[in-house]
């Protein structure tokens, strides 16, 4: 395997420019994406900077929602070791619920780490996902364009499934991916991109209320696993703190990020869609940090979100993660303190007194001092 060294790495801090790309005729600066601090969407009352909440899903063996579920329903395990759930509300769609759900669905079209005929299929999949029940869409959907020129977002969320396809027939040419660097600079220079991208992303959802589902239509971005990168001492700890405040302002800005290969039953040969459990475990040191922690999947399966990999049905797809929209609960807990002053991992783990239901919701979080 080739080895290269730290002076490659400063790609990783390239600056990213969003584009202006909206539904209605707003201008071009109000357009504009403008990322802030990620802050928690839903604070608890009488709550504290080291409150944790989380949204939870509850599915049977069948993968259908749990409804109807108690506080006393569930156990709550940091590092193994129960806690007092402070917050506890069921959210759900259904007739009679007093909770009905606000969640925001983001849709993201990856040109840089997909082929152009990927990329084709994708659009007319997603098109057809606008246009279902004559373009009314049951929740508000915002896209996101991501090619070699930068990111491409309108300016809110809309309903309006006709408009929204529209508005992706006028962004089609700029899908295709331009020729890229092979080797190495070429995958590293993705993999700067999509965590550029997906920084800002988080950033700007963390300053929208509610809860979001990001559903990211990627084979995803290299985790450059196959070569051997030499890091510097410097350069571990800037990897390890950005897979701390991403994963963090995942969970902070309540985005469930999902991971849809749009072609994974040709993509399914080998191992390679299997790589990303590889890195899995949470990691609480720099010298634990690698390329791989920050991989697309790895960081849908930390949120809570989902993997699809061996689905051709874009459509069915889709509707299988929006699923998490309709019923839900959310939880919350007082964080522990850290010992440490940055980056001292906490793994979760819920559990639910029903026989044959399974919880998903973030797999762990990093104290604060």
């Amino acid at each position: 395997m080739g080895r290269f060294s730290r002076s490659f790495l400063v790609l990783f801090f390239l600056p990213l420019f969003f584009l202006p790309f909206s539904v209605s005729g707003q201008t071009s600066q109000d357009n504009q994406l403008q990322p802030r601090p990620a802050t928690p969407a839903l604070p608890a009352p009488g709550g504290t900077s080291r409150q944790i909440i989380l949204d939870v899903q509850v599915t049977d063996g069948s993968g259908a929602a749990v409804r109807g579920l108690q506080k006393q329903d569930f156990t709550l395990l940091d590092d193994k070791q129960p806690k007092n759930i402070l917050l506890f509300r069921a959210v759900d769609s259904g007739a009679g619920s007093t909770v009905k759900p606000t969640v925001e669905i983001v849709l993201v079209i990856d040109a840089i780490n997909a082929s152009y005929e990927t990329v084709t299929y994708e659009r007319e999949e997603l098109k057809k996902f606008l246009l279902q029940n004559g373009g009314k869409l049951a929740q508000p959907v915002s896209l996101v364009l991501l090619t070699q020129a930068g990111a491409k977002m309108q300016n809110g969320s809309s309903r309006n499934g006709t408009a929204l396809a529209a508005l992706y027939d006028q962004y089609a040419t700029g899908l295709r991916s331009a020729v890229q660097a092979n080797g190495f600079y070429g995958a590293l220079e993705r993999f700067n991109l999509s965590i550029k991208t997906l920084t800002q992303l988080v950033a700007y959802e963390g300053t929208r209320p509610g809860r979001k589902l990001m559903i990211w239509f990627s084979p995803g971005w290299p985790m450059l696993s196959g070569v051997t990168v030499e890091l510097s001492t410097k350069d571990s700890q800037q990897l390890f703190h950005s897979i701390v405040t991403t994963t963090t302002g995942l969970r902070q800005s309540r985005i469930t990020l999902y991971s849809i290969d749009p072609l994974g039953q040709t993509d399914a040969v080998g191992n390679r869609i299997l790589d990303y459990k590889n890195f899995l475990k949470g990691i609480s040191s720099p010298a634990q940090a690698t390329f791989g922690n920050m991989g697309l999947q790895v960081l849908a399966v930390h949120s809570g979100g989902r993997v699809l990999n061996s689905v051709n049905d874009l459509v069915g797809a889709i509707a299988e993660c929006i699923a998490d929209a309709d019923s839900f609960y959310v939880l919350s807990f007082d964080g522990a303190r850290a010992d440490q002053a940055f980056g001292e991992y906490h793994a979760l783990g819920i559990t639910v007194d029903k026989p044959g239901t399974t919880a998903r919701t973030s797999s762990g979080y990093y104290a604060q001092p």
